[in-house]
């Protein structure tokens, strides 16, 4: 049996859920990627004993189909975006698809009528988070920040950069740069 809970790809997460578990006393297999997966049904007094804890700790239990997809399609594009250490060269509709093992479009719609947002302007969101991160970091040059993050120029991803946080990359750094000093 699987449950599945809204968590992000953390380790921290992971580790709350299986606290939570292990307290309640709820014998699990896995938890991975928002999914616990239990040898057993668990009774309904358990389940909603980790229902009211994990709600304790801002997590919570999917229990409808539109919910469980799009926590899908979320953990799937922040472990691509956030996890990976490789280049961003893939696909990313073939790569959903493949993840959450839905077609495309009809996972799309769903994500668009739900969350309100397309899944690629969450993608857009996601890859300039991860871009922050990586400028801050210091460590790799814009140039090479644009390539790994799969963008065709380092103007395309400064123009996207700028349309979502309204700085430019470099005014970004310097601010960063000049709060960690302070």
């Amino acid at each position: 049996m699987k449950i599945h809970i809204k968590f992000m790809v953390s380790l921290r997460c992971k580790l709350i859920v299986q606290q939570q578990l292990d307290r309640i006393g709820i014998h699990y297999l896995s938890i991975d990627l928002g999914v616990v997966e239990t040898e057993n049904i668990i009774p309904c007094d358990q389940i909603e004993e980790l229902r009211k804890s994990l709600q304790l700790v801002g997590l919570e239990i999917l229990e409808d189909r539109k919910s469980i997809l799009i926590d899908k399609i979320k953990n799937g594009i922040i472990e691509l975006i956030h996890c990976s250490k490789d280049e961003l060269r893939v696909n990313h509709s073939d790569y959903i698809s493949k993840k959450v093992g839905y077609d495309y479009t009809y996972l799309s719609n769903i994500f668009s009528e739900v969350e309100g947002i397309t899944i690629q302007q969450f993608i857009i969101l996601h890859k300039i988070e991860k871009v922050k991160e990586l400028l801050l970091y210091g460590e790799l040059s814009l140039t090479e920040i644009s390539h790994r993050m799969n963008y065709s120029s380092v103007s395309h991803l400064s123009t996207q950069f700028k349309k979502v946080t309204g700085l430019t990359p470099s005014f970004f750094n310097q601010l960063k740069k000049r709060e960690m000093r302070n």
